[in-house]
């Protein structure tokens, strides 16, 4: 990788050169490379696709710090900070305004998100037999934990059901992002999203940390350990709720309830909290992400529901 052959049973740090800023400095994409004494899976690690995405920054540190190269079995690229130029900013985009996770498998002769794309998938993805990305949800929304990937495929379904997140949903692969150029090269790819941007949440970190370590074990790489306190849900359809009009919002409802169909999520109203409007759950499922900011304009998502039946949308 970068030039450079790491042996097993070592710990590598790698920069591998991205671009120069205005000022001449140069960016580097920061890679560790853990190599176990035995061959076996390798897998890479990524966050911070979008640069103002946080919580998967700490949960591959976390992971990183603890992997011992003589214990492991295969091995672990971990790459904590894929869109430095966006976590300078704290931004979700690169300084063209170009997604990331829309511009794989990228080109070395494109844009500057089109170059970043190319690098990865030449040095990391080109590495590996398996992926896990690790996302939170956009600005001013906060996601449950939960793991998308495309559960018809088998090997695919058994990596989300070894992670073992609370939810794991069915979602088709969108164009230009990393898990569909990933899967174009047969490589079974998860994405966990948790969280929200800017933000740390011990909880959807500890789920990634752990989920990680399921899916290490099952693939052989580390010793099992204990499978998640609940089963993950299944599923297979989800829907934004959105404001039928803008207005004041107020929340009635928490990450993880369950809700009927037609049950009331909450109600918008005006400053003086006159005319209110009762929002209702269109289908009974489990509450998987919600809106953080109270003030809404007609048409803003406001919760997203889960059911199990049919399909799901893709990831924001």
């Amino acid at each position: 990788m970068g030039g450079e052959t790491i042996p097993r049973g070592r710990r590598v740090r790698l920069d591998l050169p991205i671009a120069r800023l205005t000022t001449g400095t140069m960016m580097s994409l920061p890679v560790t490379v853990i190599c176990g004494k035995k061959p076996g899976p390798r897998l890479w690690l990524s966050a911070a696709i979008h640069g103002d995405e946080l919580n998967g920054v700490d949960i591959i540190r976390r992971v990183a710090k603890a992997l011992r190269p003589s214990r492991l079995t295969g091995s672990v690229i971990a790459v904590p900070v894929v869109n430095i130029f966006g976590l300078l900013e704290q931004s979700r985009y690169l300084p063209d305004r170009r997604d990331l996770n829309r511009s794989f498998p990228g080109s070395s002769r494109g844009s500057m998100a089109s170059r970043l794309a190319a690098l990865f998938m030449r040095e990391v993805v080109s590495q590996c037999t398996h992926g896990i990305d690790l996302h939170t949800a956009a600005i001013h929304r906060v996601n449950l934990p939960q793991v998308r990937a495309d559960l018809d495929d088998p090997a695919t379904y058994a990596l989300a059901q070894a992670f073992g997140a609370p939810v794991m949903i069915h979602a088709s692969h969108r164009d230009g992002s990393l898990r569909q150029a990933a899967a174009k090269r047969h490589i079974p790819t998860l994405l966990y999203e948790a969280g929200e941007a800017l933000r740390f949440d011990e909880t959807a970190i500890q789920t990634g940390v752990e989920g990680i370590y399921r899916v290490m074990a099952y693939l052989g790489m580390v010793a099992p350990i204990e499978p998640p306190p609940l089963p993950t849900v299944e599923v297979q359809q989800t829907r934004w709720v959105r404001a039928s009009r803008g207005g004041i919002w107020h929340r009635a409802i928490a990450l993880g309830d369950e809700v009927k169909q037609r049950q009331p999520l909450g109600f918008i109203s005006d400053t003086f909290g006159d005319k209110p409007v009762q929002v209702r759950s269109p289908m009974a499922g489990i509450v998987i992400g919600h809106g953080q900011n109270p003030l809404v304009n007609q048409g803003d998502a406001l919760v997203h529901v889960a059911s199990v039946k049919a399909e799901s949308e893709p990831e924001q």
